[in-house]
Formats: C-alpha cells, sequence, structure tokens
C-alpha cells in the first residue's frame, strides 16, 4: 500500500515522536526540533507526505544510534501551509519562537517558498529544500545565505529536458507553463539554455493558470506552431488535464510531453487514468531507488517500515522528497553536531563545514560550501516514465 497522507502509520510515527520527546524531557533531555512546512492539506498532494517519511526515516536511524548533541532526540513539527504563501509566512514565524528549533524543510511549491524568503532572511532561520527547484530559492541575495537546498534546481532541469528532446530528434519544441514565478523560472532556464544545444528551437510558450479546467487549447497552439514535443512545467493537477486532452486526440496529434517533475508529487497517475498510457510521458528525476546502491535502499526501507507502512520500492510515492529529505536530515543532523548546540546561526555556518556524507543519493564530498548551497548537480539527473502500475522507473530512451 503506498504511502499517504492521514496514513495509520503517519498517526503512530507522530506518537512515537511526541512519546520520544515527551520521555526525553521527562529525563531532562530537551529533543532538538527540526520543522517542515509543507502543503499537507492541498488536495491529491504526496509530496509533503514524501518529504516527512524521508525526514521521519532519518530520524528514526539517527534517534537508535543516540541522536545528536550527546543524547539529544531529534523530533519532527510538522506545519501545513496548504499551498498558500501567507500560511508558510506564518509557519515560518511560529517555527521561529521554538526554542531548540534549529531548522525548517520545506515542501514542492517553489512560489511559497520564494515568498517565504524575505521572512526567513529577518528572522535567520536556516531552511532546507528538500524538493522545490526555482533556481531564485538559493539564488535569493541573502548575506550569509540561510538557504541549502538538496533538490534539483531549475537551470539545471530545463537544459536536461531539452537534451532529452534533442536525442529523440525532437528539435522544435513547445513550452507549456504555469503561470507562477516557478514557471518564469523555467522558461528563462530553457532561453539560457538553448545556445549550447545547436539546432533545438523553441517555437512558442504557453502560458496557463492554476487549477485551468482545460489546457488542450494551448497545448494546440504549440502543435500548430510546429512543435514536435511539448516541455510541461505543471504540477500534478493541470498534467493529469492535459494528459487526459492529449490522450482524446487523434493518434497523429499526440506529442510527446516531457515534464517536469511536479506531477510526481501527487496523484498523477489516478487522476491521468488510463489515458497515461496512451501518450507519450516522461518526467525529470534526480533519482531512482531502482538505479540506487542495493545496501543502502535495504538499509532504508528497513528504517521506513518501522516508521511507515512502506516495505518495497512500490510503496513509495514521490521518491525524489523522501530520498532527498532522507539525505538532509542525515546531513544537517551532523552539522548540529559540528556546531556544539542548537544556535541557528552556529548550525548555518556548520551545514558549510559538513566533510563528507554517505547518502541514499549519492556520496557527498562536501554536500555544501560557503560558495556552494546546493548539493545536486547536472550527474543526478536522469529522465523516467510510469509503468501501468503507476510506479516510476528509470526511462530507456
Amino acid at each position: 500500500m503506498p504511502y499517504r497522507h492521514a496514513t495509520h502509520a503517519v498517526i503512530r510515527a507522530l506518537a512515537c515522536s511526541l512519546l520520544l520527546g515527551g520521555l526525553a524531557q521527562a529525563a531532562g533531555v530537551r529533543p532538538v526540533l527540526l520543522g517542515i512546512d509543507g502543503e499537507f492539506g492541498l488536495d491529491n498532494s504526496t509530496s509533503a507526505q514524501a518529504v516527512e517519511l524521508g525526514m521521519r526515516t532519518a530520524v528514526q536511524e539517527i534517534n537508535a544510534a543516540g541522536g545528536v548533541l550527546h543524547g539529544r532526540p531529534l523530533q519532527v513539527v510538522v506545519k501545513d501551509h496548504r499551498s498558500i504563501p501567507a500560511r508558510g509566512i506564518r509557519n515560518i514565524q511560529e517555527f521561529a519562537k521554538m526554542p531548540d528549533l534549529v531548522a525548517v524543510f520545506g515542501g514542492r511549491f517553489s512560489p511559497v517558498v520564494i515568498e517565504e524568503l524575505p521572512t526567513l532572511k529577518a528572522i535567520r532561520l536556516p531552511f532546507m529544500a528538500a524538493w522545490s527547484s526555482a533556481d531564485a530559492i538559493v539564488d535569493n541575495a541573502m548575506q550569509p545565505n540561510y538557504v541549502y537546498r538538496l533538490s534539483l534546481r531549475d537551470s539545471l532541469a530545463m537544459p536536461t529536458l531539452l537534451a532529452a528532446a534533442r536525442r529523440r530528434r525532437l528539435e522544435r519544441v513547445g513550452l507549456l507553463m504555469t503561470n507562477t514565478s516557478w514557471g518564469r523560472s523555467n522558461a528563462a532556464a530553457a532561453e539560457r539554455a538553448l545556445p549550447k544545444l545547436p539546432g533545438m528551437k523553441i517555437v512558442g510558450t504557453s502560458w496557463y493558470n492554476w487549477r485551468d479546467a482545460s489546457l488542450v487549447a494551448k497545448y494546440s497552439q504549440l502543435r500548430a506552431a510546429g512543435a514536435q514535443a511539448i516541455v510541461l512545467v505543471a504540477n500534478d493537477d493541470e498534467a493529469a488535464v492535459l494528459v487526459r486532452e492529449v490522450a482524446a486526440l487523434p493518434k497523429a496529434q499526440r506529442l510527446p510531453i516531457l515534464s517536469h517533475w511536479g506531477v510526481t508529487g501527487g496523484e498523477f497517475t489516478a487522476q491521468a487514468g488510463p489515458a497515461l498510457q496512451q501518450v507519450d510521458f516522461s518526467v525529470i528525476q534526480t533519482f531512482s531507488f531502482y538505479k540506487a546502491d542495493p545496501a543502502r535502499v535495504k538499509r532504508f526501507l528497513a528504517s521506513a517500515a518501522t516508521v511507515s507502512n512502506v516495505k518495497r520500492i512500490e510503496d513509495i510515492q514521490g521518491p525524489v522528497g523522501v530520498a532527498h529529505a532522507y539525505d538532509l536530515t542525515h546531513i544537517l543532523a551532523r552539522a548540529i553536531d559540528l556546531a556544539g548546540s542548537t544556535d541557528r546561526r552556529a548550525v548555518r555556518d556548520a551545514l558549510e563545514r559538513v566533510g563528507s556524507h554517505r547518502g541514499l543519493v549519492k556520496d557527498y564530498a562536501p554536500p555544501f560550501t560557503p560558495a556552494r548551497h546546493e548539493a545536486l548537480g547536472p550527474e543526478q539527473l536522469l529522465m523516467a516514465r510510469y509503468r501501468a502500475d503507476g510506479v516510476l522507473v528509470p526511462a530507456q530512451d
């Protein structure tokens, strides 16, 4: 059974976390708090739950090994912004008032994180970006920078998507973009990538709004402009609408769709239904459990089974969010020990001094430096496809 929001497993994990924190406080040992500010209450979304699963799995391992700061357990504190920036800002402000809270992990939605940046800057709270990809999240002009990302960034995503189209001789592409800061980030990144991809041409860019009931007219405009493929920036809801509409077209009018990864953060396959297998649809990823080191995957699954109902790779929804948050939590724990306290400025500085970490996604050496707050690079990127059973696997083309 896939990991979903409001599962008994999450309730049990939260109960265990609260019990651990209560026992620690009863024994005179205060837990070290890690916040997560995510889109838990958004219909059909599973991305915040994926980040939470990665965090809780790592926390279980860290606490079983003795915690941080010579015996203090880590404890996860959850807040829901429902993809609404104002709620996210309020959550950040509330997190900042919590003693012993050292950092906040973010969810999938770049526009929410971008709106939170001035607040994060003002209160100097370390922010761990485990999914959101807009360049501006890290390229934020903070001095010092309190944002650390272990995730994709748009200026890497767009060249990879365009290059994947080029390998398939699909050299005239149309961009179908969400009309948000995330969409604009990707449109700019695609234009910057073109000079390094001779022969590639963007024949047009169409913009849609969140919750649009139909995208086929904008798709048809790009096809009429000569597009051989569509590069899509969308979340699960709108992408599912597009897939259903394209599948309803005559086969000769169904263009390949190469998608950014927002679609993987929700119930996309259920919403798209059988239409998904009638459309040539691929999606960018930074990680696949199917390509990871088997011993590390086995260890992760054993730990995940203690905090959720995940037992197999096939049970994991939003695999990139899970894996990113898992590695990022372990790296943050190392930084807390290096800092020697829960002082947020000291933890921020220590994140730049973690020398190496053998993670699930990769070996980090180092994860971050004073000049680089991005933990992943182009070598981690791959294209994936959905199998008929809805499981995301590495693409063969």
